[in-house]
């Protein structure tokens, strides 16, 4: 396939991020998955100041890990199709929870793919990174999300039930 390029949230992509962020809320999705809190600012411009703050550990959020977070465009037409935030270590929080990576497609690109190109793009830079192993957890209701772990390697370590009583899988794969 690989349609897809991972690009660092920019200035020039104000209007092509506000756009997909607002197809998920149009679809009544309130959280973006892999967006490290897009969803939770009104301000983009303070939303990448906040990325870039936290892909430095000298400067990253208190209580969090450094990470950087992409936009997934597709090179033909350069929408936005995803979004993934790479964590480079695991904390507390995440070793339960969160995981190395969190993604997400755009609901009018679903079904086509793009999940496990963006994992596997995803992968490629942890492997750049020198991780040798990588964490991701999904729900088990979520079809989608375990197959593209399974897609691209994932070996279940175990099931657990989160705070909100779904069950959750907890994945690693080798990058």
């Amino acid at each position: 396939m690989n349609e897809l390029e991972l690009l660092l949230p920019s200035k020039e992509l104000e209007f092509a991020a506000l756009e997909y962020k607002r197809e998920h809320s149009d679809n009544q999705e309130y959280e973006l998955h892999g967006s490290s809190l897009f969803d939770h600012t009104d301000s983009y411009d303070d939303w990448l100041e906040r990325l870039k703050n936290n892909s430095n550990e000298q400067t990253a959020n208190l209580n969090w890990v450094v990470s950087i977070t992409f936009f997934a465009i597709r090179k033909r037409d350069s929408k936005i199709v995803g979004m993934v935030d790479i964590r480079h270590t695991l904390n507390e929080y995440l070793n339960l929870y969160g995981g190395n990576i969190g993604y997400g497609v755009r609901p009018s690109e679903r079904k086509k793919g793009y999940a496990t190109e963006i994992l596997k793009l995803a992968l490629k830079y942890c492997k750049q990174l020198g991780l040798e192993k990588v964490m991701l957890v999904c729900y088990k209701d979520n079809k989608a999300s375990r197959k593209t772990i399974l897609n691209c390697g994932g070996i279940l370590e175990k099931e657990f039930i989160y705070t909100d009583g779904e069950i959750v899988q907890k994945f690693w794969v080798s990058p």
